[in-house]
C-alpha cells in the first residue's frame, strides 16, 4: 500500500468515475484501475462496486477512505514540518468564509498571504457560519470567518471577535421604504421577507431581534445565497435584513437604516489543534496566533 494509491481512491470516491480520477491525477486511466486494483488484491476486499453507469464504494471502501484520508494529511503535514524547520512554508492552507463577511478585505488578505508564501496551496470555501464552524472543529478548515449574533458560543474551536454591526433593511429602489431614512422593526414586521434557512446563525440575528421585540414577521422566500436573494429583492418580491457593511456593495437596490434593528458579529474561527506551518502564518498574518 502506498501514498499514491490512496490518492486514486480518493479521486475515484469523489469523482465517481475512474475517467474523471485519471484525469485529476494526470495518469491514463488503465494505470490508475490497475492500481486501485491492486491495492484492493492486498486489502482482500473490493472498495468500488463498479457497473455500466457508476461507481460507489462498497461498505469497506467507506470505512477506509476516512483513514486514507488522514494518512495523505500526515504525510503532507510531515513534509510542511520539514520545509518549516528549513524556514520555508509550504503545504496547504484551506480556509472559510459566509459570503457577507466585511470585517477583512479578504482577496486582499490571501494576496498578500499568497505574496509570502508563494509554496502554500490555498483553498477557500464558503458556506454558513454553522457548517463552517463545524469544519473547523473537525480539521477540514484551518480558519474560518463567520458572522453571528451577539451571545453565540463557539464549541470546540478558538475564536476572536473582528467586528460587529447593526443590520439594514434592503429594498427595491421603488419600494415605499425606500424614501424612509429610518425604521423601526415594528414598521417591518407587515413587509414579506426574503431570507436565509431557519436554522441557519445568518437567519437567527433576525428572527431573534423580532422575537426580542415581541413581533412576528412572514420569511415567504428562503434562499442560500446572497445574490439570489438581492435578484428577488430588486424584483420587489420582498425585503432583505442585512449587514449595513455588505448592503453598501449591492448595486441598485436601497439601504434603510433600522432603529432597533438585529446586530451581527463577526468572528474568526481557527482549529484548537497544534497548527500547520501554513495555518500559523496565515494566523499571525491576522495577529491571532496568540
Amino acid at each position: 500500500m502506498d501514498l499514491q494509491q490512496m490518492r486514486y481512491v480518493l479521486a475515484v470516491a469523489e469523482t465517481t468515475s475512474f475517467t474523471r480520477a485519471a484525469e485529476r491525477c494526470h495518469v491514463v486511466q488503465s494505470a490508475l484501475s490497475h492500481q486501485v486494483a491492486r491495492l484492493e488484491k492486498e486489502l482482500g476486499a473490493r472498495l468500488f462496486e463498479r457497473t455500466s453507469r457508476r461507481v460507489r464504494l462498497t461498505a469497506a471502501g467507506e470505512a477506509f477512505l476516512p483513514a486514507a484520508r488522514q494518512a495523505l494529511d500526515a504525510a503532507e503535514r510531515a513534509r510542511a514540518e520539514v520545509a518549516a524547520a528549513t524556514g520555508e512554508v509550504r503545504g496547504r492552507l484551506t480556509v472559510g468564509a459566509i459570503p457577507t463577511v466585511t470585517a477583512v478585505d479578504l482577496p486582499a488578505v490571501l494576496r498578500d498571504y499568497r505574496r509570502r508564501y508563494p509554496q502554500v496551496r490555498i483553498s477557500l470555501r464558503a458556506g454558513s457560519s454553522d457548517q463552517l464552524v463545524e469544519q473547523v472543529r473537525e480539521g477540514r478548515l484551518d480558519a474560518a470567518f463567520i458572522g453571528v449574533r451577539p451571545g453565540f458560543r463557539t464549541q470546540g474551536v478558538h475564536d476572536r471577535e473582528l467586528a460587529h454591526g447593526q443590520h439594514v433593511a434592503v429594498v427595491a429602489p421603488d419600494h415605499p421604504l425606500a424614501a424612509h431614512r429610518e425604521v423601526d422593526l415594528r414598521f417591518l414586521a407587515d413587509e414579506v421577507f426574503v431570507d436565509f434557512a431557519e436554522g441557519s446563525a445568518a437567519r437567527a440575528q433576525s428572527d431573534q431581534a423580532f422575537a426580542a421585540a415581541g413581533l412576528r414577521r412572514e420569511v415567504a422566500f428562503e434562499v442560500s445565497g446572497v445574490e439570489l436573494m438581492s435578484r428577488m429583492v430588486r424584483q420587489g418580491l420582498g425585503v432583505a435584513l442585512l449587514p449595513a457593511s455588505f448592503a453598501t456593495e449591492l448595486h441598485g437596490l436601497r439601504s434603510v437604516p433600522i432603529a432597533d434593528g438585529p446586530v451581527r458579529v463577526e468572528r474568526l474561527v481557527w482549529n484548537r489543534s497544534t497548527p500547520t506551518p501554513a495555518a500559523s502564518a496565515f494566523l499571525a498574518l491576522l495577529d491571532a496566533d496568540d
